[in-house]
């Protein structure tokens, strides 16, 4: 291009510059307009579809949320029934000691029925027996239980719970292959359970398992019963063999003491041992039991009274005006001290021989003791045994220094109960179950009447000591049959001869 051409077009430049006349500029700046319109609508259209997306992605997970929801829901309601049927439907669990030969040990299945409560009541033992048959009702039924309450009403006013004097869990896992057992009743059933106890059942005595089924189709409907009384509610005979051998297994193996008694008892064996043999002796004449009982043989006018009175002042003490001598020859009444020292020595008991006194204060207190202390110089009891300080946890509770005289009673080499109370019958039928450890059986019709015509003169002291060691020879703990008869209080008690869970079990005897 010429020299003058590119002076034209830069003349036309600058004319068209200074009169805003430019097309070409014009288009330009008409197209970057464009472009940036365009760019906005872009970005606006891509911010828009972030903001759905966004948004979209945000009600995904909110649903994705509620469905993980929905699903953990429905797993957790679903753990929550299947652990429910693992506890209440179907119980197969087995504790490792478990022999599966043994059909008592072998799994029980059932359904759960509903929940038993209970208010134990009387004494330790008497409790005791009570409790191991509530639980074979509870298995019977398939239903649960609930922990017992104790009683604390009773003469001797104790509050202890069961948690004081038994082992709750081991109490549960021992016997968690047979029968559910909870510590407390499920909130679910706390209403229930307020009704049924405004509204307490007292079983028949010595009932067979008939009346028990009998009373389930009440335990389905309101889920929840309440027993207010539970000694001797099952019968001594005429049981399921299971079921009889399972209450073994719950007094003998599950009612374990707390270890703070059973080490105790063990401490007092012991000292006891560092000296030699002991025999333990359960001197009932205390003043609950002579004022139960009625039973007065030497005591002064005062005592009598005292006695009297307070057989009054108990409503459920059912007989009021009893006849002490009567009583007393018909061999209902617990041995004297004295009677008993008599005996002890018609059988030939070494005079050295340690008696441990296995009762609470002795009525009428050292003139009363005074013939026994003269026959038996060393007789001791946990009091002067153990410094006040080891007894103090213990010493306002009546069934828990109970519990370690039965601990002490299990381990003497011979055992002599002086009356047919609840320990006494517990801890024979407890020591035949260890293998017929000696227990003088007294026989205290024999006895009082043999000692009034000692004491009269009617028989010289060896005859008197022959005719005591003949009237006892079967009398010492051995194997033997349980006797029964036409009324249950008239048979053999179960709990002081649980033949069926014995060694070789002789056959029940017939109806007298």
């Amino acid at each position: 291009m010429s020299s003058k051409a590119m002076v034209g077009v830069e003349e036309s430049k600058t004319v068209d510059s200074k009169g805003n006349s430019n097309i070409g500029e014009f288009k330009l700046e008409k197209s970057k307009s464009l472009n940036n319109i365009a760019r906005v609508k872009s970005d606006q259209k891509s911010n828009s579809l972030f903001i759905s997306r966004s948004r979209l992605s945000r009600l995904l997970l909110c649903r994705l949320g509620a469905i993980a929801m929905l699903v953990l829901s429905a797993y957790m309601l679903e753990l929550s029934t299947l652990r429910e049927v693992m506890r209440s439907r179907v119980f197969m669990l087995r504790s490792s000691s478990l022999n599966i030969n043994d059909p008592l040990q072998s799994a029980h299945f059932y359904d759960n029925n509903g929940f038993l409560t209970i208010s134990a009541n009387g004494g330790l033992n008497q409790m005791r027996a009570g409790i191991c048959d509530m639980v074979a009702i509870a298995r019977y039924l398939n239903v649960t239980l609930i922990i017992p309450e104790l009683d604390e009403t009773s003469f001797w006013h104790d509050r202890s719970g069961f948690q004081d004097i038994f082992d709750v869990d081991y109490f549960i896992k021992s016997l968690r292959d047979q029968v559910r057992i909870l510590k407390e009743i499920p909130d679910e059933q706390k209403k229930n359970a307020e009704i049924a106890k405004l509204y307490p059942i007292s079983p028949t005595r010595w009932s067979t398992i008939s009346y028990y089924n009998k009373i389930l189709p009440q335990i389905k409907k309101n889920q929840v019963l309440h027993f207010n009384q539970t000694d001797f509610r099952l019968a001594n005979n005429h049981l399921p063999l299971e079921l009889q051998q399972f209450r073994c297994r719950v007094n003998f193996k599950a009612l374990r003491f707390v270890r703070p008694l059973e080490e105790l008892g063990r401490k007092i064996v012991r000292l006891l041992r560092e000296k030699g043999p002991f025999l333990a002796l359960h001197l009932r004449y205390e003043k609950d039991m002579l004022a139960f009982s009625g039973c007065t043989e030497g005591c002064n006018n005062n005592e009598i009274v005292e006695l009297t009175k307070m057989r009054f002042a108990y409503p459920w003490w059912k007989q009021k005006l009893i006849n002490s001598v009567k009583r007393r020859k018909d061999g209902a009444c617990p041995l004297t001290p004295e009677e008993t020292a008599l005996a002890l020595r018609a059988m030939d008991i070494d005079p050295s021989t340690q008696i441990y006194i296995a009762a609470g204060d002795i009525y009428g207190g050292e003139r009363r003791m005074t013939p026994l202390r003269l026959a038996f110089p060393h007789f001791v009891n946990k009091k002067s045994l153990l410094d006040h300080s080891e007894l103090g946890p213990f010493w306002n509770h009546s069934n828990q220094m109970a519990a370690l005289d039965y601990i002490v009673s299990m381990e003497s080499d011979i055992f002599v109960p002086t009356y047919k109370g609840n320990m006494a019958r517990l801890v024979e039928g407890h020591r035949r179950y260890m293998g017929f450890k000696t227990t003088i059986l007294l026989d205290r019709k024999l006895i009082v009447n043999l000692t009034d015509e000692y004491k009269n003169g009617s028989l010289s002291w060896d005859e008197f000591s022959k005719a005591v060691k003949t009237g006892h020879t079967d009398r010492m703990g051995a194997p033997t049959s349980r006797k029964m008869a036409k009324y249950p209080m008239l048979e053999d008690y179960f709990y002081a001869n649980p033949q069926e869970c014995l060694p070789s079990p002789p056959k029940i005897s017939n109806p007298a």
